[in-house]
């Protein structure tokens, strides 16, 4: 990744003929720079045909220099970018989806989602938004025909019970376990962690330049488990003898580079490292290969698309729940290559 930053020696030292460039010691600090190529002449060769696309009204010349304020053109080894939040939504119990899409709950009270079937209150109905199971001790016999049920509305809130004598079972009465539901439930039990997102160049490094590729990439802390970032994570859940298992994984990454447009990535991507078989050169598996057209600072993040798969004990698989997850971002800073003609 070629970017500038950094107060090393003067482009052009005093008496000096041609630009040239400087090759300061490298820092110890945190952030670890080498310089990208040692001839000047590679240097011109390599920034012209990266960046030629984006700024093809700057005249090739026998020389390039970093603009004033900036005295040499390195690769900057990048940190993580700003923590995500819990992505558009936690994990939601009670069968509920979470994270944008996957459909709707099948049981729901006021949009908010609810058991299909619990064990104290009964079998729930969306119609009348109560549970109904039938009633151990009748204030009186039930006559011919009819039955005494406990009706417990408002969605299951305890306060708002009653019994009521009906001709027959109540809609929903007696339904078997709903699949989907144990699935959702077995989603709600384990978490689904939004991506630690990096980025090279980072403008808290130093900026890059117009037309240079991008490298982006999640990393996984080993501390949150890192198949909570990208899985495959596994559960079940179990109701009345029907038991249900899923398997949660991310199939793509999407990124958004700031200026409107879009990068698919199919995994996590590969980080960047100064000495790496790839600096200097676009990202292998997750980049912005063609780089920012303009000069301008970028907000960068990505969004997890996980698809949970779902299947009975018998073999069933049922229609696949997807979740996403958003990350926090990360800014970068690009400007434009100087270019000085003789």
């Amino acid at each position: 990744m070629l970017t500038w930053g950094g107060r090393g020696a003067p482009a052009r030292p005093p008496g000096a003929g041609a630009p040239r460039r400087a090759s300061p010691p490298l820092p110890t600090t945190a952030r670890r720079r080498v310089p990208l190529v040692a001839g000047l002449g590679l240097t011109v060769a390599l920034v012209v045909a990266a960046i030629a696309p984006a700024t093809a009204a700057l005249r090739v010349g026998p020389g390039a220099e970093c603009p004033p304020e900036q005295h040499d053109c390195s690769v900057w080894d990048d940190d993580p970018g700003t923590p995500g939040g819990p992505g558009g939504g936690g994990d939601n119990g009670d069968g509920g989806d979470s994270g944008g899409g996957g459909g709707t709950a099948k049981c729901q009270w006021n949009g908010r989602p609810v058991k299909c079937y619990d064990d104290l209150l009964g079998w729930f109905d969306n119609g009348t938004g109560c549970y109904a199971k039938p009633l151990e001790s009748p204030p009186t016999p039930a006559p011919e025909g009819k039955e005494w049920y406990l009706l417990t509305c408002n969605g299951g809130d305890l306060g708002a019970q009653r019994p009521e004598l009906l001709d027959g079972p109540p809609p929903g009465y007696g339904a078997p376990p709903d699949p989907e539901e144990l699935a959702r439930r077995a989603l709600a039990s384990i978490r689904l962690l939004p991506p630690r997102i990096a980025v090279a160049p980072r403008r808290a490094n130093g900026p890059g330049l117009v037309g240079l590729p991008v490298w982006m990439w999640a990393q996984r802390d080993p501390d949150d488990g890192a198949k909570n970032y990208f899985g495959p994570l596994h559960a079940r859940a179990s109701d009345r003898g029907l038991t249900v298992s899923i398997e949660a994984k991310v199939d793509r990454v999407l990124w958004n580079m700031g200026n409107g447009e879009t990068v698919p990535c199919d995994g996590p991507g590969t980080p960047y490292t100064v000495n790496g078989p790839y600096a200097g050169k676009p990202s292998p598996d997750c980049g912005y290969d063609s780089g920012y057209a303009k000069a301008g600072t970028y907000t960068v993040s990505a969004t997890t698309h996980w698809t949970v798969r779902w299947w009975t004990g018998d073999g069933v698989e049922g229609d696949p729940i997807t979740q996403t997850r958003t990350s926090g971002t990360a800014s970068i800073q690009i400007n434009e290559l100087q270019v000085v003609t003789r």
